[in-house]
């Protein structure tokens, strides 16, 4: 019994110490993103507007971007619904990005994920589809205004074609 006692306390105390040295996440632009936002803009040549909310989650290891559109459906369900979860890849010093939305029904697939690096107050994430097209989100930061515009392109053999452009601005 006294064996199994100094057992549970040496994994208590090794599983303490491990979790002890995890680091969060700390990254000032993306402390920007977090709060509560109306999205306004035009997506696929569609004025739309959506609530935007972005936390910090996970161990403050990524942000949660839950969008969610005004508008509905003949069920009354929105038309737009995604949970976005942007973090940081230590190994190649990138953002990582993994995007769940209402219109996939491939499920989680490669293509709704995608890295990019930091450019000023942007992040250009490129999405690359299983057919070889790309998909182009950025998320851009004005700082005088304190707002965010993201800024979506569809690409198919090098022929760029916007798909939505978009503003964030605090609720």
């Amino acid at each position: 019994m006294k064996n199994l006692a100094n057992l549970f306390y040496l994994i208590v105390f090794v599983s303490g110490n491990i979790f002890a040295q995890q680091k969060t996440f700390q990254d000032a632009l993306l402390d920007k993103m977090t709060g509560e936002w109306i999205l306004q803009g035009t997506i696929a040549g569609q004025e739309t507007t959506h609530d935007v909310s972005v936390s910090w989650v996970l161990g403050h290891q990524y942000i949660q971007i839950h969008e969610i559109s005004h508008e509905k459906d003949s069920s009354r369900y929105p038309i737009y619904e995604a949970i976005v979860f942007i973090g940081w890849d230590s190994q190649v010093k990138q953002y990582t990005c993994l995007w769940l939305d209402v219109t996939g029904s491939s499920g989680l697939s490669a293509q709704a994920i995608a890295n990019a690096g930091r450019k000023g107050d942007e992040i250009p994430f490129i999405f690359k589809g299983s057919n070889g097209s790309l998909f182009h989100t950025t998320f851009k930061y004005n700082r005088d205004s304190d707002t965010w515009q993201w800024l979506m392109d569809s690409e198919e053999n090098g022929k760029i074609q916007q798909f939505a452009q978009v503003k964030l601005i605090r609720k």
